[in-house]
């Protein structure tokens, strides 16, 4: 099946947008059936609102138990279990395999 461009309206803005053969072919790929409803402008503030609602996350100073240094991890530490900081940690999982 060829594909052409089509030119769309946004359904947020009113403006018109091309929706092109690659981008058609692409979408068929994913097995999507509907046709965009908003321009990539509108797409992107969209996706920017809903990633914007996103509680950062909450970090928790820390001493490293191999090194020593203060560090930030993204877990509350409990007595008795040993945290390292992201060099620390990483020199630890790469000795294991």
């Amino acid at each position: 099946m060829a594909f052409e461009d089509k030119t769309l309206q946004c359904s947020d803005c009113g403006n018109e947008f091309t929706f092109s053969a690659a981008e058609q072919e692409f979408f068929q790929s994913k097995g999507y059936t509907n046709e965009p409803k908003r321009c990539p402008a509108c797409r992107q503030a969209r996706k920017s609102e809903r990633m914007g609602g996103m509680r950062p996350r909450q970090m928790f100073p820390a001493v490293c138990a191999e090194c020593g240094k203060e560090t930030e991890v993204p877990f509350e530490p409990r007595e008795g279990r040993p945290v390292y900081c992201s060099e620390c940690f990483n020199k630890i999982r790469a000795n294991r395999t």
